[in-house]
C-alpha cells in the first residue's frame, strides 16, 4: 500500500521537500502582508468587486515572491516584465478585439510568448493580460492607464515588500542576487566547479531538454555541492563493514549490486585486511570476489536488508 502511495505521489507530482514549519509561517505571514497591500490598491482605483480577477494575479505573485522568493519566475524583472508587458497586450487586444472571448485568449497567448522573448516569464502574468480584457467597465474605463495603475503600482509595491520582508531573514534575501553574495561568490571558479562538470556542459543540458526549467546554474551547482557533502559524510568506514551482512553500491539500473560479506582475513593493517564476498543480487550475481576492507568500504554505499522480497536500506542508530 505504501508503494501504490509513493507511486500516485509522483504521478501526481506531490512534492515532499523537507520544509521548517518556520519556514512555512514566514511565507504565509508574508503573502497575507502583501496581498492585504495589493487589495487596498486596488480598491482605490477599481473597487474591490471589479478588481477582482486583477487581485488574482497579484495573490499568485505574492505566493512565488514570499514561497519562493529564491525562485528565477519571482525575481524582480521576471515580475515587473511579466506583468507589464501582459498588462499592455491585453488592454491592446480589450481595445481591438471585440469579441471577448477571442481577445481573452489572444492576450493570454501573445503574453505567454512575450515574457519568453523578453525573458520575464512569470505565470501570474498571463492572469493581468486576462483581467485587463474580462475586468469590466471599470477597467477598460482606464485604457492604458490601467498598466500604470493599479497593474504598475502593485507590482511595484509587491518587490518592495519582498525586498523589505525577506530581508528580515538571512537565508530569505530577495533578489536571490543578495541571497548569492553573502554565501558564496557569484561565479563558479574552476577550482569549486564539480570535476568534470563546466558551465558549455551545463547550458548545453538546458539546450537539450528545451523547455523552460524554473531552476538556474548557480542552483544546480549548489545542489551538487550540498548533495557532495552529504554524500562524503555518509560513506561508510572499513569498520562498518561487518561479516555476515548486506550492502549495496547504491548504483542505477544495469550497475546496481548487492554484496554479502561471507568470509573476512584479519590483517595486521587496513590493506591487508581482506573480505571474501558474495554478489547476491543486481551485476554480477552469483559471482563471488575479494577485496581490502578498505575498497569495499568505499565501493558500499549504504548496507541493506532483505524485506519480503524488496532490499531496503539500513537507516543508521540515531
Amino acid at each position: 500500500m505504501k508503494k501504490k502511495l509513493s507511486l500516485l505521489s509522483r504521478i501526481l507530482g506531490i512534492e515532499n521537500k523537507p520544509v521548517s514549519h518556520t519556514e512555512r509561517l514566514i511565507s504565509a505571514a508574508g503573502g497575507f502582508i502583501a496581498i492585504l497591500t495589493t487589495l487596498a490598491i486596488c480598491q482605490f482605483f477599481l473597487g474591490l468587486h471589479n478588481a477582482a480577477v486583477l487581485v488574482a494575479s497579484m495573490g499568485a505573485s505574492a505566493v512565488l515572491l514570499f514561497a519562493v522568493p529564491h525562485g528565477p519566475l519571482s525575481q524582480p524583472w521576471s515580475v515587473f516584465g511579466g506583468h507589464v508587458s501582459s498588462a499592455v497586450i491585453g488592454v491592446s487586444c480589450a481595445l481591438w478585439i471585440n469579441n471577448d472571448l477571442y481577445a481573452a485568449a489572444t492576450a493570454v497567448g501573445l503574453a505567454t510568448g512575450a515574457m519568453y522573448y523578453l525573458r520575464c516569464i512569470h505565470p501570474p502574468g498571463g492572469a493581468t493580460a486576462l483581467s485587463a480584457v474580462l475586468g469590466g467597465d471599470a477597467v477598460h474605463a482606464l485604457g492604458y492607464q490601467y498598466v500604470l495603475t493599479p497593474v504598475m503600482l502593485n507590482v511595484v509595491t509587491l518587490l518592495a515588500l519582498a525586498f523589505l520582508y525577506n530581508y528580515l531573514f538571512s537565508w530569505r534575501r530577495y533578489p536571490v542576487y543578495l541571497q548569492r553574495t553573502q554565501e558564496a561568490p557569484q561565479k563558479v571558479t574552476e577550482t569549486n566547479q564539480p570535476a568534470g562538470l563546466s558551465q558549455d556542459d551545463v547550458e548545453y543540458a538546458f539546450s537539450q531538454i528545451d523547455s523552460y526549467i524554473d531552476v538556474n546554474e548557480y542552483d544546480l551547482y549548489r545542489i551538487y555541492e550540498l548533495a557532495n557533502t552529504h554524500a562524503k559524510s555518509q560513506r561508510m568506514k572499513s569498520e562498518d563493514i561487518l561479516l555476515g551482512c548486506y550492502y549495496s553500491n547504491g548504483q542505477f539500473g544495469e550497475t546496481w549490486s548487492v554484496r554479502q560479506v561471507v568470509d573476512e582475513s584479519k590483517g595486521e593493517n587496513s590493506t591487508e585486511d581482506i573480505v571474501i564476498y558474495k554478489v547476491i543480487a543486481g551485476h554480477q550475481q552469483r559471482s563471488s570476489g575479494y577485496m581490502p576492507r578498505d575498497e569495499f568500504a568505499r565501493w558500499a554505499k549504504y548496507q541493506v536488508i532483505l524485506d519480503q522480497k524488496n532490499w531496503q536500506r539500513v537507516l543508521p542508530a540515531e
